[in-house]
């Protein structure tokens, strides 16, 4: 096994934590270890309170929805049961933020999609609910101090001194991998009829795809098929599609204008010369000029790439969410045909260390929610076993359970849920993914372990002792067969990768003024890539690239790589000190 990972060096990342933040390691000396429990039998709760009374409507800001509206489905229902609430949730899109900043209220439950200017900008406006405030985590989140005493603390070495929130992602422990998500999901079947073609870099793929689309011109909707499908709902200082992709090869992962090795510190910025970012961005291209680029990529949005997925109108994913998950339904596995991983050769895709601090995609609450006690204890929910599991699969009893041994299982519904997430819930209005919570960030890492199984199950169904099964049918024997593997997760581990370990970085703060520079430069980066994307020849590619260079560095590129090469050496400073050991 070809294994590529940091030189971790023993000790804590102890790095003092200015009120600006001009570094990015949080201090994590002696980390408090508060005792926990559940809070049955205690005070009155919030929920109780709330009881035989009309639901309380909350309101939930969220950087990471797609979504707008209140929430329906299964999970209202298990929201509306336990604590008589509906929540409303607002995405943020077109300057929401902004404005909510401005009126100063955020909403009850804040959830945001990284820990840094904006949020620190929310601490310094009194825009966020103190959590030790009132002995507010105290009565109300007693899980959340029992399981993730590290992680408040972590937040408070890059909040000011206070505790304001809590990150995503979260392990009992530093040592473990979660499961690869870059798992590179392919047509297997179209890849076996074609003979199993030898693919050792990106590019390989190109001809690959031209030949599925010969085999399966059309979907069963008898739409043209396409290679992938794009969208750009997600892009943010470059188009997240283009640097996943890099990602997903090479194993450097996004930092701010370029791209991070969390192997060695390296630097390669999106604009390099040759380098990793604009090599995908060429790759996609090279697709968009053989027809194998979807050419609704660059208006499409989540919901719109998933029924393309579905309906089997594209080849490949270079996510496993955005592949296998959506189209692997028990109708198409039984026809034989199912997306399974297939890595080139020389990819080192990344796969990411579990942390006790907690990710950077923060779990808050609004400073002028009129109900405190009910926001922590819905999040404190969020944080016990239970609330993992019931939001990851649906109601404990309906969808999944415990056995005999205490070992977790997925009832006959849930196995139809996991593999259909458009399978009607029985006792719900809805299909499972009407339901799906989403506010769309999580608590617990989904690979951890979960402390009510008896047997040391982890949150992540497939790893479970119940779903480890012969191959069930035809397609996914073969796939074993030619991998070797009898799990994704085994097949990505036989090959390489590369690991981004848990650390104490934070992003440093930007100013008001590099804020707006920032944004400029980022959204002519952003855009002049889609152009890219659909140029029609190699030559229109190569002016589209020099014009994105020439306005970026017009605006102000050269300040925007200088922050981003600062960061990474923070961050690697942090990735060092910081032992998984």
């Amino acid at each position: 096994m070809k294994k590529i990972v940091s030189k971790m060096l023993s000790g804590a990342c102890v790095v003092a934590m200015t009120a600006t933040l001009l570094t990015g390691c949080g201090g994590t000396a002696q980390l408090a270890q508060n005792g926990g429990g559940d809070t049955e039998g205690g005070a009155a709760t919030a929920a109780t309170a709330n009881a035989g009374d009309e639901p309380i409507t909350l309101t939930v800001f969220s950087q990471l929805a797609n979504y707008s509206g209140e929430q329906t489905g299964w999970s209202a229902d298990v929201l509306k049961d336990k604590f008589n609430v509906v929540i409303n949730i607002v995405p943020d899109l077109n300057g929401t933020l902004q404005t909510r900043m401005e009126s100063g209220d955020l909403g009850d439950i804040v959830v945001w999609g990284d820990n840094g200017t904006n949020y620190q900008n929310a601490i310094e406006a009194g825009l966020l609910y103190d959590w030790n405030e009132d002995d507010l985590i105290q009565d109300y989140g007693q899980d959340i101090l029992k399981y993730f005493p590290n992680a408040l603390e972590f937040n408070a070495s890059y909040s000011g001194g206070k505790t304001y929130g809590i990150g995503h992602g979260l392990a009992s422990n530093n040592n473990d991998l979660q499961d690869f998500f870059y798992t590179w999901d392919i047509r297997w079947d179209l890849y076996k009829e074609l003979g199993y073609p030898e693919v050792n870099e990106l590019e390989d793929l190109v001809d690959v795809f031209a030949k599925m689309k010969e085999l399966c011109p059309t979907d069963e909707n008898g739409n043209p098929t396409y290679a992938v499908s794009l969208w750009p709902d997600w892009d943010g200082d470059m188009v997240m599609y283009v640097k996943s992709t890099v990602t997903a090869f090479l194993g450097y992962d996004e930092l701010g204008v370029g791209l991070y090795d969390p192997t060695t510190g390296d630097y390669y910025d999106c604009l390099m010369e040759d380098g990793p970012y604009l090599r995908a961005l060429k790759f996609y291209n090279t697709l968009y000029q053989k027809g194998l680029l979807d050419p609704d990529s660059m208006t499409a949005t989540w919901d719109t790439m998933s029924e393309k997925v579905s309906s089997g109108g594209t080849f490949f994913s270079i996510f496993n969410y955005a592949g296998e998950s959506l189209y692997n339904t028990p109708d198409n596995v039984e026809a034989g045909k199912a997306m399974y991983p297939l890595t080139p050769k020389n990819a080192t895709p990344i796969v990411y260390g579990m942390s006790t601090l907690g990710g950077n995609r923060l779990w808050s609450i609004g400073a002028k929610t009129e109900y405190p006690e009910l926001c922590m204890e819905i999040i404190n929910y969020l944080c016990t076993p239970e609330g993992r599991m019931v939001m990851e699969y649906g109601p404990q009893g309906e969808t999944w359970d415990y056995d005999s041994e205490g070992g977790c299982y997925l009832t006959d519904l849930g196995t139809k849920t996991t593999a259909d997430i458009e399978t009607p819930m029985e006792e719900h209005t809805g299909t499972f993914h009407d339901g799906q919570l989403q506010i769309n960030n999580i608590t617990w890492a989904l690979d951890a372990v979960n402390p009510d199984s008896a047997i040391g199950d982890s949150f992540n169904w497939r790893s479970w002792a119940s779903s480890q099964l012969p191959a069930q049918t035809d397609i996914e024997a073969d796939w074993r067969n030619y991998t070797g593997a009898d799990t994704f997760n085994k097949y990505m581990l036989s090959g390489g990768y590369r690991v981004s370990p848990a650390s104490t970085y934070v992003a440093s703060t930007k100013s008001e003024e590099f804020t707006t520079k920032w944004t400029q430069t980022t959204t002519c980066i952003t855009k002049y890539s889609w152009n890219a994307i659909y140029a029609n020849s190699d030559d229109e590619f190569d002016s589209i690239v020099q014009t994105m260079r020439d306005e970026a560095n017009s605006y102000y590129y050269q300040e925007c790589l200088e922050w981003s090469q600062n960061e990474a050496a923070i961050r690697h400073q942090c990735e060092q000190e910081l032992s998984l050991e």
